[in-house]
Order: structure tokens, then sequence, then C-alpha cells
């Protein structure tokens, strides 16, 4: 935040070195050392579907009178999390290598979810196929897919372009602490419309919540519980204000979501992080 109000950063040039040039590698090195098992995986990954589902009903239902570009925007504010900025780093801090490896998972989802259900809720007309072809389009997905691949068949990289991705993956996670800087200094428009604090109280308060029920619903262990509430108690991504301003779904609601959000989460994470099993923290 310091460098950021000294000196001219490009949030957008940061977050293309983190989308396409960190987070592969970050993927990549996770996967290939996670000890998450593939019926973990598939259960993380299913629980955040499912509650991205039943936040997006519920804003919805809220909003049914609303004009339709606002409903869009707070529907978009409320599913779509801060799981990499935010999320990635509390989690290795909060929850130590396993967390981190989890969260992983749940910002790949996250990632899926915004790049094929965040346009259309924001009012595209492309369609999830759309989506699909953007996504797969991403660094992320082939380290994925080759890290799934190298697993299945029991193989390793030589050990120097191991270490190389080593590097990179170990860059990832400061340099988005250094995009989270960046974007609370530029958290600026901020209107407390009444869409606005409805976005707002169902990310921050209503989307834990209905982590910690879904997570009970699949009796899902502590850990795997844990790191559920941690990712749905992350702020509105900035993605959400992006998508909303390219395809005209009141930006305004989407871009003061994120920046209320983001302010109020310093005091809701450290509240949820404090009521996590005591032998994870």
């Amino acid at each position: 935040m310091v460098l950021a109000r000294k000196f001219v950063l490009d949030p957008d040039t940061i977050g293309k070195i983190n989308l396409y040039g960190l987070t592969a590698p970050l993927a990549f090195d996770s996967l290939m050392k996670t000890k998450v098992s593939l019926t973990e995986g598939l259960t993380l990954g299913g629980a955040l579907l499912l509650v991205s589902a039943l936040g997006a009903l519920i804003a919805w239902l809220v909003t049914l009178r609303a004009p339709r570009g606002t409903k869009a925007g707070v529907v978009g504010a409320v599913v779509l999390g801060n799981n990499g900025n935010f999320g990635l780093p509390i989690a290795l801090l909060a929850l130590g290598q396993v967390g981190m490896d989890q969260a992983m998972i749940l910002f790949v989802v996250s990632l899926v979810v915004m790049f094929t259900v965040g346009p259309i809720l924001m009012g595209s007309g492309g369609g999830i196929l759309s989506g699909l072809k953007n996504f797969a389009k991403l660094p992320v997905t082939w380290g994925m897919a080759l890290a799934g691949l190298l697993r299945l068949l029991n193989w390793q990289l030589p050990i120097g372009i191991s270490r190389g991705i080593e590097l990179l993956a170990g860059a990832a996670v400061p340099m988005v602490l250094l995009a989270l800087g960046v974007q609370l200094t530029q958290s600026q428009r901020l209107q407390l419309t009444r869409p606005v604090l409805t976005a707002v109280g169902l990310r921050v308060v209503a989307f834990p919540l209905l982590a910690v029920a879904v997570a009970a619903l699949l009796r899902m262990d502590a850990m795997a519980t844990s790191s559920l509430v941690l990712a749905c108690a992350m702020p509105t991504a900035v993605n959400a204000f992006m998508l909303a301003r390219e395809y005209g779904s009141d930006p305004e609601t989407a871009a003061s979501a994120v920046a209320l959000s983001t302010l109020l989460s310093v005091g809701s994470l450290t509240v949820v992080i404090s009521v996590l099993p005591a032998s994870l923290v």
C-alpha cells in the first residue's frame, strides 16, 4: 500500500503477471506436492459450487424487484470471491501448507466459476461454452493438467526444470500480497446504497454461514471445513467489477461492493480465523 501511494503501480500489469506468469507454476507445484486426495479435492470443489449456487439463489430472491442490471451486479458480487489475492496467502498463514493446497483447489474452482458463470451473470450472451474456452486458454489450466498427468503416470520432471518452477511458485504469494496492497489503496469508489449493502452483507456474513451448513451436510473433516469457510469468507473479487463494467451490469454497485467488502473483511476474517478449530491455527 505504501509503494502504491508513492509510485504508480499498474494493477492490470501485476494481475497479468499473477494470472499468466505465476499462478500456473504455483498450481503445478502445489498439485505435484499436495497430499490432498482426488476425493477430497472433488468434495471441496463440489462444496464451493454448492455454496455459490445457494448464494446466487438467495441474492436473486432478495433483489427480485430490482432492475436487471442491479440484480446481476449484486448476484455477481456475492458469488465471485477474491480467492486469489486474499485467499491464497491467508490460507497459508492461517492453515499452513495443507490449507494452502486446499485453497489452491478452491481458487481454481473459483476461476472456473468466474470465467464461465461470471460473464453470464453480468449479461454476456456467450454462454458457458464461451467461458470454458476462455478458461482453457489460461496457463493455470494447463499447469494443472500437466501436474495431473505426471502424477497419474508417477513421473517427475528433470530437477533443473522443477527447481525453476519452484522458484516461480515461491514468487506467487508475495506477488499476490503486492497486488492486494495496490487493490486496497485503490478501493475508493464507495456508495452505501441498498444493493451494495445487500451484496456485502450476503458476501461477508451469509456466504461463510452457508459454507458451514454445506460442510456439515457433506460431513467434511475439520481441515476441509476450515478451508471452505475461509474461502467463502473472502471479499468480492475485483473481477466482479471488471465483468460488470464489460457487460454493463451496474458497475457502480459492483465497485462499491468490492471496496466495502474488502475493508470489512479485515475484521470479518479475523473473526472467522479465530473460530476455526484450535488445532488448525
